[in-house]
């Protein structure tokens, strides 16, 4: 199965991003058309073509302003996380129902180069298809081959909606989504309407949610989404656990402590491979006493190295990078900063070892801060990682932490959200008690 002066939020840095995503479509398709245009002068096409051609290019920027405002719908402020999620996943129960009882919807052609705006393809009349029954394009858009703005909003809204690049291209990441028949689309709904159903229907007026298989992290105050936050969870084999916490400290600067598992599983191989590999990433060995070791006094060999601690200090290559978020849980994970940001924009941003990687850190680390500890701002966050000087700070009170698992959910508005279920934990809730209690 199958993302300061008066700073804005992150609703509108994601809004500005899916208008540069939009703009570039559209100058591509310009650009493309234009292409399209010369060509048929160049080969002497007759005048009702190069007509044909002209109005295909006024009807891509026309459709421009339609394909951003399409796209800025997708980010709602409404919490994936709410009293009320339960009650818009029934409305969307009913609604795949139908879709079911129809038949579904048909396939598109897998294999093949990857399409976009301005394409001719036989795959485009069947991604029309598709998107028409999921009520991503209009019925009224037609089944003409040729991949147009319209389709190419449709197919970015559709992306949106399953946790891929909005990038607008058919390439094969998008195709095997699309091919996810209905009634699994239906199951996954049932599955986490009986998640909803279990969790517990109060929230308060700020919480931090965690959403595991979207890698995805909302701060919600009032009952609205303050900022989101696209994360870096846990491997298959390392997952992020599921729980309920409290933040109640951060760490600017911090040392990183090398866990149990990753000095068995990571650090030792690695060292065998390379003896510099401690001091290329600035990690001490300590013993229980706080004496430092040299790698040359531990058995490589055996698993004495996990006897020690190892202590990365703080600075631009330490993993947890600039700041790390402490909540309680018997895990021993937490929310962090990370040097490496490339991983942020993958499709798919299961790689960590089970703590969360957050984007935009700084964001939510001022809002924690000034949602408990208002001396705090976001110049005074700047200033403190700047100087590279370790400070913990505990807030004057907590705020909950919600680590969660939810594959599908729908919003207020009407749109309906899946992602991949990448832990293998919807087969661990049956569907057919939720789906009969959603349509009751």
């Amino acid at each position: 199965m199958v993302p300061v002066r008066k700073r804005p939020d992150c609703r509108q840095n994601a809004n500005r991003h899916l208008r540069s995503l939009a703009h570039a479509a559209l100058l591509a398709a310009a650009s493309l058309a234009s292409g399209l245009g010369t060509a048929a002068s160049a080969s002497a096409e007759s005048p009702l073509e190069a007509m044909r051609q002209y109005n295909q290019r006024v009807e891509w920027e026309d459709n421009f302003q339609n394909t951003v405002q399409s796209l800025q719908a997708m980010q709602s402020g409404a919490p994936t996380l709410s009293a009320s999620t339960a009650d818009h996943i029934a409305v969307a129960i009913n609604r795949y129902s139908q879709i079911v009882q129809y038949g579904g919807w048909g396939t598109v052609s897998a294999g093949g180069k990857p399409i976009r705006i301005g394409a001719r393809d036989p795959r485009v009349v069947e991604l029309r298809q598709r998107l028409m029954v999921s009520g991503d394009l209009e019925q009224t858009a037609g089944l003409s081959n040729t991949f147009d703005s319209y389709v190419d909003a449709a197919l970015r809204r559709f992306q949106l909606r399953h946790g891929l690049m909005p990038d607008g291209v058919l390439g094969q990441s998008t195709v095997e989504a699309l091919n996810v028949p209905a009634y699994v689309r239906l199951r996954q709904l049932e599955m986490n309407f009986e998640r909803m159903q279990n969790m517990s229907g109060d929230f308060p007026d700020r919480y931090v949610m965690v959403n595991i298989p979207a890698a995805e992290i909302e701060a919600v105050e009032n009952g609205r989404v303050r900022s989101r936050h696209t994360a870096v969870v846990g491997k298959i084999d390392r997952q992020t656990p599921i729980l309920d916490s409290k933040i109640y400290e951060l760490n600017f600067n911090p040392y990183w402590t090398v866990p149990v598992s990753i000095i068995r599983k990571d650090l030792i191989p690695k060292m065998k491979e390379d003896p510099q590999y401690l001091e290329k990433n600035d990690i001490r060995i300590l013993d229980w006493h706080d004496n430092e070791l040299s790698w040359q006094q531990i058995d490589w060999n055996t698993d004495e190295a996990t006897q020690y601690r190892f202590r990365q200090d703080p600075g631009k290559i330490n993993s947890l990078g600039s700041v790390r978020i402490n909540f309680h849980n018997k895990h021993q994970v937490y929310l962090h900063d990370t040097p490496s940001k490339t991983l942020f924009g993958s499709d798919y941003r299961f790689h960590s070892s089970g703590c969360v990687r957050v984007q935009n850190v700084r964001e939510l680390v001022t809002w924690l801060l000034q949602s408990t500890t208002p001396d705090w701002n976001r110049t005074r966050v700047d200033e403190v990682i700047r100087t590279g000087a370790r400070e913990d700070v505990k807030l004057k009170s907590t705020i909950p932490l919600h680590m969660t698992y939810i594959t599908a959910w729908a919003n207020s508005d009407g749109v309906v959200h899946f992602r991949e279920d990448i832990y293998d934990r919807d087969d661990l809730y049956g569907a057919s008690q939720a789906g009969t209690q959603a349509r009751l």
